[in-house]
């Protein structure tokens, strides 16, 4: 991806940082951006939005870990990275050295976790926020699932908040699993988010009809891909129709500028592209080239013009 000459001004923000592209990474999908330097320009996208880290090194779930669906994909990799001090010491001065940003996902099995690691990353070179993923469907305990909980999710918050650099912003990772996802937001909100990613992965289950078990190591894992786009979408009209001025970085199997302008008009500020790089590496500069020219054929002067506006 390089930079796209259009009409259309496309940069946006993460809270109050400016971005140059509303289009990032998912966290898990490109890992931490290198396996993506041969095909798209790092500086060019709004970020790179890192796999999730942790205190401490991670093997991950047991093998099988990935399994195809009808327009879509489940993983069951379980968190799987080199720790806090593998990010600090290799994958974000590789990334600070090409002038791109990073948006580290981190996780924790505990609130204390999640505190501990927003300071490890305070004032870092190049770290443009942190995306607090306390919705990941593919742990071994659904106990660490914080976002199923309006109460745990916003004790989580409140700890990233109160540790991390007041100059990074935070994203809290919501989960579709939930009754009322409104309410979820709400909390991570008033606890100090000051924007949301939606959505992770849902959780989902395949039987292999040969051995007649499941066919994921894990069991269960994440479903991604365009089966969930509409579920996304329908969260972020939720959450975007209830609390207009917060932003959100929308995701769920956007694969087309199209599927991006969707997301745009139903409330989002910038959108993650996961599983579409997975057959499209390049897709995170093709899709920023399409939406550019979606929103300019619909006569939008800018990005910022177009968000939320099916609502309107």
């Amino acid at each position: 991806m390089t930079a796209v000459e259009t009409a259309v001004d496309m940069s946006t923000a993460l809270g109050a940082v400016p971005i140059p592209s509303p289009v990032l990474t998912a966290s898990g999908c490109s890992a931490f951006g290198r396996e993506l330097e041969p095909f798209v320009d790092l500086t060019a996208i709004g970020a790179v939005v890192t796999k999730s880290v942790q205190l401490r090194p991670r093997s991950g779930r047991p093998t099988p870990r990935m399994a195809e669906t009808p327009s879509g994909m489940l993983n069951s990799i379980g968190l799987q990275g080199p720790g806090i001090d593998g990010l600090l010491d290799g994958e974000l001065p590789w990334l600070a050295e090409r002038g791109a940003r990073a948006f580290v996902s981190i996780a924790g099995v505990r609130v204390e976790d999640f505190a501990e690691l927003a300071t490890r990353l305070r004032g870092v070179p190049g770290v443009a926020g942190l995306e607090v993923n306390i919705s990941c469907p593919n742990v071994e305990s659904r106990g660490e699932v914080f976002a199923c909980d309006p109460v745990a999710a916003s004790d989580v918050v409140a700890a990233v908040r109160a540790a991390a650099d007041p100059a990074q912003p935070i994203y809290a990772k919501l989960s579709p699993d939930v009754t009322d996802i409104v309410s979820v937001a709400r909390a991570v909100v008033d606890a100090g988010a000051d924007g949301l990613s939606m959505i992770n992965t849902l959780l989902g289950l395949v039987i292999d009809p040969d051995t007649m078990k499941p066919l994921l190591g894990g069991i269960t894992g994440g479903l991604s891909g365009p089966a969930i786009r509409p579920v996304a979408l329908r969260c972020v009209w939720q959450v975007h129709a209830a609390l207009p001025e917060v932003p959100i970085l929308g995701m769920g199997g956007i694969r087309s500028g199209l599927d991006a302008l969707q997301f745009v008009l139903a409330g989002a500020s910038a959108v993650s592209v996961g599983t579409a790089v997975f057959n499209d590496p390049s897709a995170l500069g093709r899709i920023h080239a399409e939406l550019a020219a979606a929103l300019e054929t619909r006569g939008f002067a800018s990005l910022r013009e177009a968000v939320g506006y099916a609502h309107r």
